[in-house]
């Protein structure tokens, strides 16, 4: 048993996606590690380090011209409207033509579909029959607790998009690069960050920041069991106002050497904002969601501390404590950081141009996603 046994709310609750125990880490006699389980975690971490590289932008001029392709964005995300990119200025994506006009339906290439707007009923599927040889995109941020209505969608979509490594276009809140690959990020620059290594003290503990607040929840009754034994800083709509403004999140955790990183469920591959804020930050992230083997295949074994490391809440406590009052272990958690940069995409944009490669890459192959909601809550 994890320590999520000592605090999960009555009732159903979300389904982890692995099973799920007491993870021990390398850092002392109670949390030590096997070498076996080192090299399998940091297998991979490499791989999903390799598929990252593969979304990242075209990297040379080609010898032929590209074949032009162009997306129609069926409805703005969360109805909040956005200029679209330009592919080639930001992201080095040859050839991507972006629209928001729909009277331009019959000429696409592709149709980006965003989730949340077609279950709700604020837009409809665009019409059938459609264009021949054009595609249909899903695109999804969402975790499957809060995904609503994917029984009808099944056999409509060709290309699924979404923050899970298995989805056709795959692009992660967030990812690490190894700054021997920074050439790759190329224009980026403005959404991948340089991770610091100050040994500066930081006066602040451990905070959280924390907008939807519900009791049944396992992350507010892990909360309510850590608080008891550690002095947990609390932003947000139930805590102290949080700055406003972007990025105001990452000044926060600069003053705090961890961050409560706690997903509102746990499912796989659902590792959001959250973390990679923490990361930027130089705050150690303690983390909820998926298993330990799931976050090891985006960051290194010691960027994070898994609650789930420890049997009860009262255990990961004290390693807190002991880190606070010993910085050369605390170093341990932090010394990775020295190897990677921290990209983030920009939302939406960058969702849109990743797209577009997509769908030249797949031109003239045709596919039916037929068990969408099977798939997704898998």
């Amino acid at each position: 048993m994890g320590v999520r046994a000592g605090w999960r709310p009555a009732g159903p609750s979300p389904r982890a996606s692995h099973p799920t125990g007491v993870r021990k880490l390398y850092l002392g006699p109670v949390l030590k590690r096997s070498c076996l389980s080192v090299c399998v975690a940091t297998v991979g971490f490499l791989l999903l380090l390799a598929t990252c590289v593969t979304h990242l932008p075209d990297q040379a001029a080609p010898e032929s011209p590209l074949p032009e392709v162009t997306l129609l964005i069926w409805t703005p995300p969360f109805g909040e409207y956005r200029a679209l990119p330009d592919c080639l200025e930001l992201y080095q994506i040859r050839g991507c033509t972006l629209t928001d006009d729909p009277r331009a339906y019959p000429q696409v290439d592709a149709v980006i579909i965003h989730h949340r707007e077609i279950a709700t009923g604020e837009a409809e599927l665009p019409p059938e029959p459609r264009p021949s040889a054009q595609k249909w995109i899903w695109m999804n941020y969402e975790s499957p607790t809060h995904t609503s209505g994917l029984w009808f969608l099944d056999g409509v979509f060709n290309l699924t998009m979404s923050y899970r490594t298995d989805s056709d276009i795959f692009l992660p809140y967030g990812y690490l690069v190894p700054r021997g690959r920074t050439d790759t990020v190329g224009p980026e620059s403005a959404f991948t960050h340089q991770l610091s290594h100050s040994r500066r003290p930081r006066k602040g503990f451990v905070a959280w920041v924390v907008s939807n607040w519900s009791a049944t929840h396992a992350r507010v009754g892990f909360y309510q069991q850590l608080r008891g034994f550690v002095r947990v800083d609390v932003f947000g709509r139930v805590g102290r106002p949080l700055e406003r403004g972007d990025g105001s999140v990452v000044r926060l955790l600069r003053r705090y050497k961890f961050y409560l990183a706690l997903e509102n469920s746990q499912h796989t591959d659902y590792i959001t904002e959250k973390v990679w804020n923490a990361v930027l930050a130089g705050a150690v992230p303690v983390v909820l969601g998926p298993s330990r083997q799931n976050y090891e295949r985006f960051l290194p074994a010691e960027a994070f501390i898994h609650v789930e490391d420890f049997p009860t809440v009262k255990e990961l406590a004290r390693y807190l404590l002991k880190l606070r009052d010993e910085p050369a272990r605390m170093r341990r958690h932090l010394d990775w950081r020295r190897s990677y940069v921290l990209h983030q995409p920009r939302f939406w944009g960058e969702h849109y141009c990743t797209a577009c490669r997509a769908v030249r890459r797949t031109r003239g192959l045709s596919r039916t996603v037929t068990h969408l909601r099977r798939w997704f809550r898998s």
